[in-house]
């Protein structure tokens, strides 16, 4: 993890209102999804448990973000279907039970930014970069500086060992490769 900063005392060169600290992922007002195609349709799915901070640096491209996803918390509105995905067919969540980023570097882009890190699932680590929009800074209703963005990137699913599928008539597949990741972050500075 990264060193403690005294929360709110330096604010931060190019965004106004942002102040250096840890913020923790505020778990009732962020959402941490995917989307991928299963025959003609695409299933969408959440996370529902999972624990994150960011820690936010005077410099901010110094800024750091840590996230670890319960892998068994998966959610897309089918028990039958959640259960299959924990299984070793997908996740394996009984022996890698944790999905974690760790981010390696960030870097505007325009008005945006792009935050580079390490995913890991079911034990394999592979970079990715994630395309972020800042939303802002505010103050929630008990006073806390809450920040918060969206930020989405696309993955290949067997570059992390989950390639279980269903051959189909025609060369085709039941589930396609391709994972959409999305977040919708509140996070709030810590004290």
């Amino acid at each position: 993890m990264s060193e403690t900063i005294n929360a709110g005392t330096t604010p931060t060169s190019s965004i106004p209102g942002l102040v250096a600290g840890n913020y923790a992922l505020d778990t009732a007002h962020t959402e941490i999804g995917f989307t991928v195609r299963h025959l003609m349709t695409k299933v969408r799915g959440t996370f529902r448990e999972f624990a994150g901070e960011i820690v936010v640096k005077d410099s901010l491209e110094e800024s750091t973000a840590n996230v670890t996803v319960d892998l068994g918390s998966v959610h897309t509105r089918s028990e039958q279907r959640d259960g299959h995905l924990r299984s070793g067919d997908f996740f394996d969540a009984e022996n890698s039970p944790k999905m974690t980023f760790t981010s390696t570097a960030l870097k505007p882009e325009g008005d945006d930014y792009i935050l580079a890190g390490e995913l890991t699932i079911k034990n394999v680590t592979k970079p990715i970069e994630l395309a972020v929009e800042f939303l802002g800074v505010d103050q929630n209703a008990y006073g806390q500086t809450i920040i918060g963005f969206e930020a989405s990137t696309s993955i290949s699913r067997k570059e992390w060992g989950i390639d279980f599928n269903v051959p189909l008539e025609g060369g085709k597949l039941l589930i396609g490769d391709k994972v959409d990741i999305h977040l919708d972050v509140q996070a709030a500075l810590q004290a």
